[in-house]
Formats: C-alpha cells, structure tokens, sequence
C-alpha cells in the first residue's frame, strides 16, 4: 500500500524570516493523521531569509538529520562543534541526554532551503554526538546512495535507530529500484523534479508511506532528487 501526502496538503508555517512546510505534526501544526511514520518524526522544508535563523535552543533524545538543498547553514553546538553544511552534505546530530544549537543562514543575499528531519533513537540517554559528512553527487547519480545508517556502513553517517536513509538524483527516463526485506517499511520524500513510485505520480515535496510493498520502483518523469527511507 502507498499513501502519497502531497506537498499542498503539509502544514505550513511562515514567520517571515522562516518559511517552513511540516509533513508531520510540528509546532502548532498539528494533525492526529500525522504524527510521523515508524520511526520517522519530523520532516520539515525550511527556507530561512539571509542573515537570519534559529537562535539557540535545546533537544533531547532525538536523531536529527540536515540536507541542504540550495545556500548554506551555519551551525553551532555546545558540544563545541562550529561549521557550515552546504548543498550535498549530510549533518546527523544526536541530542542524546541533551544538547543545545543554534543554526542560521551565514548569507547576506541568499536564502537557505533545507530539510530537517528527526528520527527517534533507539534508546533514550544516548551521549550527544555529531557528524558530517559530503556525498558527491555523481555518487548519487541514477542510483540510490546511502547517506545514514545505524552501522555507518559505506561511508554513511550513522544513526541510533534501524533506518537505512538513501538520496537520489535521477535524470529524466531514468529508473532506481530498492527490495525491502520482510517485514520493512519505506517512506519517499521528494525534493524535486517528478517520477512515478510503483506505478504513483510523485512531484516536488510529495512525500508517500510504504507499506506491506517488496520493492520501491522510481521512474523520473523529468529530472529528480529524492531521499528514501527504509524503515523497520
């Protein structure tokens, strides 16, 4: 079964500095039907104005995962980590016990469009820890590059939870095609461009839950980038 959530129906929120689409219940944006997806909490589509972004603030017991799409995001932890994540690099940050940050928009004329996704650990009480790291895109191209996991394998950043996280740049005509093992789960989230998902129209920011399916089949119908979640 696929249940596509289509982007016009996300709650939206807009600050003016921050304009924010939320897939899942989030801040005052909230929706019974909506509470996330297995493990998957939290898929926000931020775009942050130049200059501006969020001050700092604390988490706890999360697993929280920055894609940058276009700009750049400034960040900085009290783990003493200090660093910009760009377009084609992956930040994973576990909030554990308890951490703060503070993330913005180093720009003074570009905005920063980014997903921020929060996945629930395995166990509470994990140490905080932090990690990035770059995935090229030719990496990406026409095929399913893993990004997270919980072993880190591949080079991926790793993940406190039993979730193999995959991003894709498709050209158009172009097919990827991922098994899931008995017994998984898959969300598609995707960023651009169009495809068809078994057989589905997805476009920009559609997202679709997967379940009781053996495979996940994505035919770009023009140029497109996803990320795919497989999901105990």
């Amino acid at each position: 079964m696929i249940a596509i959530r289509r982007a016009d129906e996300r709650g939206h929120a807009q600050h003016g500095w921050l304009d924010s689409y939320h897939t899942f219940s989030f801040a005052d944006y909230y929706d019974p039907q909506h509470m996330g997806f297995r493990g998957l909490r939290v898929i926000n589509e931020d775009r942050v104005q130049p200059g501006r972004g969020f001050a700092t603030h604390a988490h706890q017991d999360m697993e929280i995962i920055s894609v940058i799409l276009e700009g750049a995001l400034a960040h900085q932890d009290s783990m003493g980590n200090g660093s910009i994540i760009r377009p084609g690099e992956v930040q994973r940050m576990s909030a554990g016990t308890g951490v703060t940050h503070s993330e913005h928009n180093p720009s003074t004329s570009e905005l920063v469009h980014f997903l921020q996704i929060w996945i629930l650990p395995e166990r509470r009480g994990l140490p905080p820890s932090y990690e990035q790291k770059e995935f090229p895109l030719h990496e990406k191209r026409d095929r399913l590059r893993l990004i997270a996991s919980r072993d880190g394998r591949d080079g991926s950043v790793t993940i406190h939870q039993d979730v193999d996280i995959y991003a894709t740049s498709l050209a158009a005509g172009t097919a990827v095609h991922h098994a899931l093992r008995p017994g998984r789960h898959a969300w598609v989230q995707m960023t651009s461009g169009e495809i068809t998902l078994n057989g589905q129209r997805m476009g920009e920011s559609d997202g679709a839950a997967l379940t009781h399916e053996s495979v996940i089949d994505m035919v770009a119908s023009e140029a497109a980038e996803a990320l795919v979640f497989d999901l105990a």
